[in-house]
């Protein structure tokens, strides 16, 4: 199970005065995805960036923009993102008041659909939109800032999900505090896609930390 985790260094932590070459340097690096997490200053509170710069660093590479809004509504700004470059959406259940809509419109647009859940969420949520899904996000941090600690109760999260998922194809993705110390307990539980931020770029090295965190789990 372990070959097939796949890394999604959260460009959160790049140095944003040179974003496509950071992309570009993690593609390279051995990233399987990019990790875009996308802050409103309302539902976190924190302010990122939007579909323009999202369009900007798309040429940088052609590895799968993964795209999480951490934004309350996100519903009226879903076909921007898509337009924008965005290959899979991941929308918040805490900040969605008709999940169920807002998956079939990333889905009539031709893009993956994920749902996120903060720590305080139960996987109950997911009861009724679990067989419209491509991804569930289990936050491990509350969001809203990188660099911040594994939240252990994550675990247990994890292990329930990967039992509602069962033999359905849906990634089961860990965002918040993922490095080389938590990566193996994390896959243990049931991830198959590890979002780490801080602990790829902090280095210059991306293909060592990368591949650290890779080693940690095989």
């Amino acid at each position: 199970m372990t070959a097939n985790v796949k890394i999604a260094p959260s460009i959160l932590s790049a140095d944003f005065s040179r974003l496509g070459e950071e992309v570009k340097a993690v593609d390279e690096a051995g990233a399987d995805w990019i990790h875009i997490d996308v802050m409103d200053g309302h539902f976190v509170p924190n302010l990122t960036f939007g579909p323009p710069v999202i369009k900007c660093i798309r040429p940088w590479t052609e590895k799968l923009f993964d795209v999480h809004l951490m934004i309350d509504p996100a519903q009226p700004y879903l076909e921007d993102y898509a337009k924008a470059g965005a290959d899979q959406i991941v929308v918040h259940a805490e900040a969605d008041k008709h999940l169920d809509r807002s998956i079939q419109v990333i889905k009539g647009l031709g893009k993956k659909a994920g749902v996120s859940l903060n720590p305080h969420t139960p996987e109950s949520v997911l009861e009724y939109v679990i067989d419209q899904l491509d991804l569930i996000l289990v936050m491990s941090v509350n969001p809203g800032f990188g660099g911040q600690s594994f939240i252990p109760s994550a675990l247990d999260k994890i292990k329930r999900i990967k039992d509602m998922v069962g033999d359905r194809d849906i990634e089961i993705q860990v965002d918040g505090g993922v490095n080389k110390d938590t990566a193996k307990s994390v896959v243990d539980a049931g991830a198959t896609c590890l979002v780490a931020g801080s602990a790829v770029f902090k280095g210059d090295d991306y293909v060592a930390t990368i591949n650290a965190i890779k080693d940690a789990y095989s």
